[in-house]
């Protein structure tokens, strides 16, 4: 018995990042869709506007007389979904492409040289107009997620074929007779979804920053929804009079969630186990 919880607990030491980072996740899902919220987060309370941290209001509220805890709360349900969503199709979408254009054919060098037009431009950027000529909602914002991360993915991938496919196990299938798509997607694709899926959990972390950004500068998310980088726009011209927790704690929300995925990658980033 003691072996065995010996052998578990220098598991959970070599996955250190890992589990600390997918407790965080819990967490936090947890918190946004289970823990009942003390004020409804769209409807403000205008006798208590600006009023700081206490035992009614545990985050306080902000000008308009919001709960920031409810909001805080509230923005999880909105951002981690979308976060996770576009990063899921970056996966989906990014993986297959990368085993394309890392295969030996005549169109791949075109294809990593239209990757690099798309690297070129800051992701913000590139996410607003995305956001903007296709419309201002959130199955939109999935999409400029995507767009923006989808390179990365066939990057990543591409070069991680290049080395995997002079191994031997590879030139072996091949003596054998497989076809290029069998090799590709029965001895290529298993052998690159560990680098995958931390491309997944970092794609991910830089999807909240990037909805952040967008909330803050007013695009794709409408007042009252509730939205970190939202709530940090409104808050910032009450930071000069004192009332720092109007953005303080959105702030330290879109923190705390980017660290846990960056833990997760970190966990899950084979170099490191």
């Amino acid at each position: 018995m003691s072996e065995a919880m010996g052998t578990a607990l220098r598991a959970v030491g070599r996955h250190r990042s890992l589990f600390v980072g997918l407790a965080m996740l819990c967490l936090f899902l947890v918190a946004g869709f289970l823990l009942p919220l003390p004020y409804v987060p769209t409807e403000p309370n205008v006798s208590a506007q600006l009023a700081g941290p206490s035992a009614q209001h545990w985050f306080g509220t902000d000008a308009s007389g919001f709960d920031v805890f409810s909001r805080t709360i509230a923005a999880a349900r909105r951002d981690l979904p979308v976060a996770l969503a576009g990063g899921l199709v970056s996966l989906v979408l990014g993986v297959p492409l990368g085993l394309l254009v890392g295969a030996k054919n005549r169109w791949s060098e075109h294809a990593m040289r239209v990757l690099d037009v798309f690297q070129a431009f800051p992701l913000v950027i590139l996410s607003i107009a995305v956001v903007t000529i296709l419309g201002d909602n959130l199955g939109n914002v999935v999409a400029a997620i995507a767009l923006i991360n989808i390179p990365r993915f066939m990057r990543l991938i591409r070069s991680e074929v290049l080395s995997l496919r002079e191994k031997r196990f590879v030139e072996a299938a091949r003596a054998m007779g497989a076809s290029n798509g069998r090799v590709i997607f029965r001895h290529l694709l298993p052998n690159v979804m560990d680098v995958a899926l931390v491309q997944f959990s970092i794609a991910t972390a830089n999807a909240l920053i990037v909805i952040a950004a967008l909330g803050f500068l007013g695009v794709g998310v409408s007042p009252p929804t509730p939205d970190w980088g939202l709530m940090i726009q409104q808050g910032a011209q009450q930071m000069t009079t004192g009332q720092w927790w109007t953005v303080v704690f959105p702030g330290l929300a879109i923190l705390a969630a980017v660290t846990c995925f960056n833990a997760i990658a970190a966990g899950l980033n084979p170099s490191k186990r």
